[in-house]
């Protein structure tokens, strides 16, 4: 399948192996790892950090394995999620930084294009999370509000 907003290929990734029940070398029960995951919560890692910090510094693969539960789900449970999903939050983290770059570099045309390209996807997904019900139905993308999202 071609790129988005380039008419290249990617390249192929490989497939995680198949698993049947959790793996026995992990050294955390499924309520450790819960604790862990709303810990790390509370410092401030989006999800997919959360799921990186646990893979490198604890030695656990997938948290959705052996706990039963996804990362988000945990998050939701204990009301620590976004209310904005994650994609959508970095996307607009980006556009921001963009911006903040493009006060200062007025004659960036480089990044001017790849602040249209940015907010082009924003508007995409705003309109797929609005149909699913992921965002509310008057949400909006406003480059000057969208501070008021992001944490």
């Amino acid at each position: 399948m071609a790129r988005m907003h380039a008419r290249k290929r990617g390249k192929s990734g490989s497939k995680r192996p198949k698993w049947v029940g959790t793996p026995e070398w992990v050294p955390y029960k499924p309520d450790e790892i819960e604790k862990l995951v709303i810990d790390l919560a509370r410092q401030g890692y989006m999800p997919s950090q959360i799921g990186l910090i646990l893979r490198d510094r604890y030695g656990v693969p997938l948290v959705k394995k052996i706990v039963g539960k996804s990362i988000t789900r945990i998050l939701k449970e204990n009301n620590l999620a976004s209310p904005l999903p994650e994609d959508l939050t970095s996307l607009m983290r980006r556009a921001l930084n963009l911006r903040k770059h493009l006060e200062e570099h007025k004659k960036d045309l480089h990044s001017k294009r790849g602040l249209q390209l940015i907010e082009s996807k924003i508007r995409r997904l705003v309109k797929y999370y609005r149909r699913t019900g992921k965002v509310p139905a008057d949400f909006k993308y406003d480059p000057e509000k969208i501070v008021i999202y992001l944490r």
